[in-house]
């Protein structure tokens, strides 16, 4: 995240996690920042992500994001307004720039009172080493974290008029992902000048490309949100959709956003493999989407993956009850390489060798409705005993 020219990181753990393990962070553009965002569409929103919404919205720049771990804010009356506001408030003193300039996200616990002592000492500290070296970054990756085993990042270079452009993104997810822009955040910064309408509806395109086709356990979290920030510093003339560089940074901002997505999937709580649903030959894209998202959605596709079970018939059900109007009659599928259903009915296959493809980290399944031409792609992962236990005790 510190890779693009004026981007500084600073995290401490201010004792917000066990074993002080970095919870608390603050990334610093040198200059304002182009913003865009978009955020969960679950009614029931936490404190900080409407105040980061609204700040984006009002002039739609951004310098700082202050997020935490550890707790979400979320369900905390007119207290976790506060606190989100004083947050932000003590972020921008402590810069000497406007609050609404200022971003706030926490992700953790729901229903918990932030412990604004350890936050307020946390933010001071944060800023205090506030770097634009790679371990600052690296910091930054990993305070974001909750039940995560392992920092998402992702980043890129390109060139754009004669400059070279960096592209990069972090984001934090493994349980509570379904998506409808999981518990997710991601944050996206780039040193290239975009204008701020192009931004935005680029965010807000790729987001549905991306974070949307992924899925864990079905549930959409209260915190979810993705934003954006390009300061500029690169030099190039503005992108917007008719820069002739436009295809090219709109295809490394694709590709960083689904990275970012396929990583959080495939650290699914308690998983043991990323599960990648192409689903082909649809009407529309919309329509193949939907399918290829009822059929990483199902508990009962992702438990006999996990059970290296080529139940095919699973499948097939889920695509049925997507809602989308396909022809059962026509549908084929394949695990990898391997056939297992055509036209809607089972065909002989080798049992033993699905069941192997079925034990590799990374598995397909290809559908072709074989009804238009629309194609999509949908991450996930497999459910597994462990998800249950990490759940099971999530507060205690």
């Amino acid at each position: 995240m510190t890779t693009p020219q004026g981007f500084r990181a600073g995290s401490v753990g201010a004792g917000l996690r066990k074993k002080n393990r970095k919870a608390l962070t603050v990334l610093v553009s040198d200059v304002p920042a182009t913003a865009a965002g978009v955020y969960t569409t679950n009614r029931v929103q936490a404190a900080p992500l409407k105040l980061t919404e609204r700040s984006i919205k009002a002039g739609r720049r951004m310098q700082a994001v202050v997020a935490n771990s550890g707790n979400a804010n979320a369900c905390t009356g007119k207290q976790g307004d506060a606190d989100a506001l004083a947050m932000q408030h003590q972020v921008a003193e402590l810069l000497k720039i406007s609050p609404e300039l200022v971003g706030v996200c926490s992700t953790g616990v729901i229903g918990i009172n932030l412990p604004m002592d350890l936050v307020t000492k946390g933010i001071d500290g944060a800023l205090k080493k506030l770097a634009p070296s790679p371990e600052a970054g690296e910091a930054f990756g990993q305070a974001i974290l909750t039940t995560d085993t392992i920092k998402k990042d992702a980043c890129v270079s390109l060139q754009v008029d004669g400059r070279t452009v960096i592209l990069a993104g972090a984001a934090k997810g493994s349980g509570m992902i379904h998506p409808n822009m999981a518990t997710m955040m991601g944050f996206l910064c780039t040193d290239a000048a975009v204008t701020d309408g192009a931004l935005q509806r680029l965010l807000r395109d790729t987001t549905e490309r991306s974070f949307n086709r992924i899925t864990v356990d079905g549930d959409t979290s209260t915190n979810d949100c993705v934003i954006a920030m390009a300061n500029g510093l690169a030099g190039n003339n503005p992108l917007d959709e008719q820069h002739p560089a436009w295809p090219d940074f709109a295809a490394a901002f694709t590709y960083v956003c689904q990275s970012l997505a396929k990583q959080i999937a495939r650290d699914g709580e308690g998983a043991t493999k990323l599960i990648e649903v192409h689903v082909s030959q649809a009407v529309t894209e919309t329509e193949a989407a939907q399918v290829a998202k009822a059929i990483i959605g199902s508990s009962l596709v992702k438990s006999a993956i996990f059970g290296t079970d080529a139940n095919w018939g699973r499948i097939l059900a889920a695509a049925g009850y997507s809602g989308v109007p396909i022809d059962p009659d026509t549908v084929d599928i394949f695990l990898g390489e391997i056939q297992v259903g055509e036209d809607g009915m089972g065909i002989p296959f080798d049992e033993a060798a699905a069941q192997a493809y079925l034990e590799k980290d990374f598995v397909e399944i290809h559908v072709h409705l074989k009804q238009g031409e629309a194609s999509a792609t949908a991450w996930g992962c497999d459910l597994t005993y462990d998800y249950v236990r990490i759940n099971a005790r999530y507060r205690t």
